[in-house]
């Protein structure tokens, strides 16, 4: 019985230490290593920042940007409760956790998983995914309707987009 307890225990804790916000972490991490070394305790700096990383971004990271209010477009903005704790030199994972009480959605955003450029058949795929993969590489199929015009698109553009291994 012990046993089962000890089990279930471990693995709560590893469950628990499952990367939840891993979109917000990521953008808060590499914020912090932006920050200038002399301004690192200065909110006004960090929030500077922040909004000048967000300026760049696209996809997931873009709309952790925009729910947190670091975005022209945002609605409403937390910006306060995010540059504060950094500028005190809290963890991005511990501001990430405080976040979620204002938002749930913050952390409910998860990078998509990777490609197998390897294995994949690119004729298997969904438009939509197709479309997904152009989008995150920045680019658009003027023109295209059929589903073979949207293949041919990627594979004209994965020698660009897509590292090989050696």
């Amino acid at each position: 019985m012990k046993i089962v307890i000890i089990c279930v225990a471990l693995f709560v804790v590893a469950f628990a230490k499952e990367d939840k916000c891993e979109v917000c972490t990521k953008v808060l991490n590499d914020i912090v290593a932006k920050v200038p070394s002399g301004k690192t305790n200065n909110q006004d700096a960090i929030s500077k920042t922040i909004r000048e990383h967000c300026a760049t971004t696209r996809g997931k990271e873009n709309k952790l940007c925009n729910y947190i209010g670091a975005l022209p477009e945002s609605a409403a903005s937390i910006m306060n409760d995010v540059s504060k704790p950094l500028s005190w030199s809290m963890p991005a994972e511990k501001v990430c956790e405080k976040l979620r009480a204002k938002d749930a959605q913050i952390c409910d955003l998860k990078f998509d998983k990777e490609i197998d450029w390897k294995t994949i058949d690119l004729k298997k795929l969904k438009v939509k995914d197709l479309k997904k993969i152009l989008e995150n590489w920045g680019e658009v199929c003027k023109g295209c309707s059929e589903k073979t015009e949207f293949i041919e698109r990627v594979n004209e553009l994965k020698p660009k987009y897509v590292k090989t291994e050696l």
